[in-house]
């Protein structure tokens, strides 16, 4: 036994103790070591990861408590049909993103046609265009009634549909055809960059040894792209999953569609939170490929020298072929469906007008800005925290907050709605308790729950934005500041806002241009008698009267234009050692 004045040795490393409470000490008199500006930082993380996670929370909550289970009928009935129609889709899609965007890359980067410069900057275009204008365009354009079997009639004498075949376009290939046309540049952006900072030299090698141009693509350009090529790939299959508009307008039964249905129409939020689940699980199955298909890969040169690209020119009827062969995806992608806009739009006009685009376009914009602000400046909150106290916990958030954009606009708006509605209401019954009035709705219903939404689904664009803005500020400024004592806030107003401008009117315009497209959430989420352009749109499309619209989706196109040419001057001009000279003439 143990007298009261004697001591316990502590103990010793090699004697039984436990490892973690040998470190135990040391780690509690690091946090206590810590500012309290720090562990600010660290609660406002904690906050915001919160709130990321919600949403999918709330959904497996619903799916494993739902109140009427209709998953045996959902197992029977809806989702092989709607799981089958999904992955063929992404299936599909994928595959003509991935040799569209590469094969268009690979011509871009090393060979030299006519045009080959403006095909460069048209390619990525179509990435402004939604996929659910595009549909309605196609759509307008290549039914029945539409002015290309309209022509075909007149030219051949032809009375009805029986007298010829023509392909449907309200159909699954249908969808596969429109998606890729406009999600290729996600794969081609991705394929450029990497093709842009790839060494002259391996390429170089593999000709010395006999390979002709397409075997050394094959074999020496494309495993070093391979990184690139699946984030890219990862984005299209993204936005596969989310889109709801062109999959609905074009009959194919995704899992989304699935969700909206069984949610709105048949009043089954349990069945449409299991269906949800699903689309989960999806998600991580495709995140983990898409990690397991980069490798760990990482790429770098070994050499601060970098060679002009040796182009290969194309001449005669072999360059005429190439630059028709860059041009097409750009023509079939952004330029007949901007045309038919810009028909519709001009035709059209005054109906346009007098059919709520004044209000639409003031609610767009004004949604648009606010989530754009919210957006940055929460993720400047993650870039800073992870910047000032870079451990397991700020890293990890930064990690998880990109998570936000994989989840689909359709499982977003089921996650947060009744959280949201619940807070609601516990709010309202409180104050009737005790003062005797009612609150209302305070979130959901109203503008806020949208922002919210959007925010959570596009801070990753943002974050993406500031990090890179954030990793070329040198540590030294940090320091320095500090010296001068500076706290971490007031750092971070005179000394890194003022560098990070660029940085964050990026961020903003990136969310800004995405947020004015969001279709998915906005439908869901909308309170009443409150349209935005993209539901606008939507709406006067439902009703088989899209032309009446053209103006609010040309607006829609346009605003994504700026953004779009940004991000592909910044990868055009991102290759390693260029300086002042353009990319397209050093490597």
């Amino acid at each position: 036994m143990i007298a009261p004045t004697d001591k316990v040795p502590a103990p010793q490393p090699g004697h039984n103790a436990p490892n973690w409470f040998l470190k135990l000490p040391a780690r509690m008199g690091a946090w206590h070591a810590r500012r309290p500006h720090a562990i600010a930082w660290l609660i406002a993380l904690a906050a915001i990861l919160a709130l990321m996670a919600l949403p999918v929370v709330t959904t497996l909550w619903l799916a494993l408590t739902p109140k009427e289970n209709i998953w045996p009928h959902l197992l029977q009935t809806v989702l092989p049909s709607s799981l089958m129609q999904t992955l063929l889709l992404m299936a599909g899609a994928g595959f003509l993103t991935l040799v569209i965007g590469t094969a268009t890359a690979w011509l871009v980067t090393m060979y030299r046609f006519p045009g080959r410069a403006l095909a460069d900057r048209l390619l990525v275009i179509p990435l402004a265009m939604p996929t659910y204008i595009v549909a309605y365009c196609y759509v307008e354009l290549f039914d029945f009634s539409g002015p290309v079997q309209s022509s075909l009639r007149y030219l051949f004498g032809w009375q009805s549909a029986r007298d010829y075949w023509f392909p449907e376009i309200r159909s699954l290939p249908g969808a596969i055809f429109l998606m890729a046309s406009v999600l290729y540049p996600y794969v081609y952006l991705s394929a450029r960059a990497s093709f842009v900072q790839q060494s002259v030299c391996a390429l170089e090698v593999a000709r010395t040894l006999g390979r002709t141009p397409l075997a050394t693509l094959w074999s020496v350009a494309l495993p070093l792209a391979r990184p690139a090529l699946a984030a890219g790939l990862a984005l299209v299959l993204m936005e596969c999953l989310n889109d709801l508009g062109a999959v609905q307008y074009l009959g194919v039964q995704t899992l989304s569609q699935s969700i909206y249905t069984t949610w709105l129409q048949r009043s089954n939020l349990g069945g449409a939170a299991q269906l949800a689940a699903v689309m989960l699980a999806l998600i991580v199955a495709m995140l983990w490929a898409e990690r397991w298909a980069r490798g760990g890969a990482k790429i770098h040169h070994t050499t601060g020298r970098y060679r002009s690209i040796p182009f290969q020119d194309l001449t005669g009827w072999r360059g005429i072929t190439a630059g028709a062969f860059a041009i097409t995806p750009f023509i079939i992608g952004f330029l007949l469906p901007f045309l038919q806009l810009a028909r519709h739009a001009v035709v059209y006009s005054e109906a346009s007008l007098s059919s709520g685009f004044f209000s639409a376009a003031s609610n767009s914009l004004m949604l648009a800005a606010i989530s754009a602000i919210v957006a940055v400046v929460l993720a400047l909150i993650i870039g800073y925290a992870k910047r000032i106290d870079p451990n397991r916990f700020t890293l990890f958030a930064a990690r998880a907050s990109g998570l936000g954009y994989a989840i689909p606009g359709t499982v977003l708006a089921l996650g947060l709605l009744i959280p949201l509605a619940g807070f609601d209401n516990l709010v309202d019954g409180f104050f009737r308790a005790t003062f005797g009035i009612s609150t209302g709705l305070l979130i959901s219903g109203t503008i806020l729950a949208l922002i919210l939404a959007y925010a959570v689904r596009f801070l990753a664009v943002a974050l993406g934005s500031i990090e890179s803005g954030l990793e070329r500020i040198s540590p030294n400024l940090d320091a320095a500041a500090r010296a001068l004592g500076e706290t971490s806030l007031s750092t971070l107003r005179r000394v890194h806002l003022p560098l990070l401008l660029p940085a964050l009117g990026a961020a903003g315009l990136l969310v800004f241009v995405d947020s004015m497209k969001e279709l998915p959430a906005t439908l869901l989420l909308r309170p009443f008698n409150f349209d935005t352009l993209a539901t606008h749109v939507y709406s006067f499309a439902a009703l088989e009267q899209f032309e009446e619209a053209a103006l609010g989706a040309l607006a829609i196109v346009v605003s994504g234009l700026v953004p779009v040419l940004l991000l592909h001057k910044a990868v055009a001009g991102g290759r390693a050692g260029a300086r002042a000279a353009p990319e397209s003439d050093v490597d």
